[in-house]
């Protein structure tokens, strides 16, 4: 088999890894790594290693593409979608969920081609700078943090929200390993984000009967589409190369300049473009300063051959023309969801999300959601923006950059 057969049988595998894996909540593009890498000798004596790491890549690619969907129709949010999930479903809501599907599928692929100009600079740039950056990384979000709350319509509320969810966020990610194991290291990501942004929005979501779904193009200015690529890009580009950081810290740096509730477009737009470029930008981090930035990554730090990192962003493009395909298919499905009686949609999602909890974490993920939920109803009844609940992975992101976690 040519190196070239297997980037493409490896990408073909890696879309329908990262299809399951963004359209059943709950199981990441890391859980799919991990299961490639566990039956890596049963792979080896069929496959060429290119195949395996290329699979695991674009698995990760495919999946940001592809998480939109259960967010958009279901209001069930992940560690990637968290905030951008909010204006998603409420254009769902609004009987716009396809457009809303499009629009992700957009900032991803844009995102797409954005990644190897700015992979390009990074990794001509950054390396030297590396000690300094780490250092700094608590100072941003901190200043970040800080303007949002400076900015809300009642900073003693956004301040308390935030402050509370952070303390959530350090004891959830702190006392982890109380949790089972099914759900990885990172699985009390999926009760905490879950309460704060999904359960506790479905909780007060409207009632009667979803309207029907009609798409009539998309509603966004090429400017707007321009600077939520821009930016969005720029806020993966970051999170994707600094330690510590990830898809939802992107999302709320978003927050401070696109807001998803006056620009709930461009912000799907921008979030998804983020989402896209982190996975590119973690490959650059691994092989130009050794680095992690994810579980695929660790992923292929283990494997039994690494590739060239042209042979994987190869793979990583064929994946989101793939995966931007499949987007526009599945955003087809939004008639499905029409005239469906919200209440029980809510209530079904809701004992979902309970479920795969204890599921993926046991009586201590059943615990952080019930404290989540909490939090999480706390900005609606005091008439504050659900941004500050983010909190709970920026002040652990900041504790572990000050050297405190």
């Amino acid at each position: 088999m040519s190196v070239l057969i297997g980037i493409v049988f490896g990408a073909v595998i890696g879309i329908g890894c990262g299809a399951i894996s963004g359209l059943v909540p709950g199981i990441h593009a890391n859980t799919m790594a991990g299961l490639l890498l566990s039956l890596q000798a049963l792979l080896l004596a069929w496959f060429e290693p290119v195949v395996i790491a290329s699979a695991m890549f674009a698995a990760l690619v495919t999946h940001t593409f592809v998480d939109c969907v259960p967010g958009t129709f279901l209001g069930i949010p992940d560690a990637d979608t968290s905030l951008a999930v909010l204006p998603a479903h409420s254009l769902c809501l609004e009987g716009r969920g396809e457009e809303a599907v499009r629009i992700s599928a957009l900032g991803s692929a844009a995102g797409a081609a954005l990644s190897l100009p700015l992979a390009v600079a990074f990794v001509l740039v950054l390396p030297a700078l590396q000690p300094g950056i780490d250092w700094g990384i608590g100072l941003i979000i901190l200043a970040v943090g800080g303007y949002l709350i400076v900015v809300s319509e009642s900073p003693g509320w956004a301040l308390a929200v935030f402050s509370v969810s952070g303390m959530l966020g350090l004891f959830s990610l702190n006392y982890s390993f109380l949790a089972w194991p099914t759900g990885g290291e990172s699985g009390v990501l999926m009760p905490l984000l879950s309460g704060l942004f999904g359960i506790a929005v479905l909780l007060r979501a409207s009632h009667g009967l979803m309207p029907a779904q009609h798409f009539t193009g998309i509603e966004l200015l090429p400017r707007a589409i321009r600077r939520g690529s821009i930016l969005g890009s720029l806020a993966g580009a970051l999170v994707g190369w600094l330690p510590g950081l990830s898809n939802a810290t992107a999302n709320a740096l978003l927050t401070s300049v696109i807001g998803y509730d006056s620009n709930p477009r461009e912000y799907i737009l921008a979030t998804s473009a983020a989402n896209t470029v982190n996975a590119f930008l973690g490959l650059a981090a691994f092989y130009a300063i050794s680095r992690t930035r994810n579980g695929v990554m660790a992923a292929l730090a283990a494997a039994e051959e690494i590739p060239p990192a042209t042979a994987l962003l190869l793979a990583g493009a064929l994946a989101a023309v793939g995966a931007y395909l499949l987007t526009l298919l599945l955003s087809r499905a939004a008639w499905l969801f029409g005239d469906v009686n919200v209440t029980r949609l809510n209530q079904g999602v809701i004992a979902f999300v309970v479920l795969l909890s204890l599921f993926l974490c046991g009586p201590f993920g059943g615990l952080v959601l019930v404290l989540a939920t909490a939090v999480g109803c706390v900005p609606s009844l005091v008439n504050i923006r659900r941004v500050y609940c983010m909190g709970a992975i920026m002040v652990p992101v900041m504790a572990y950059s000050f050297g405190l976690a």
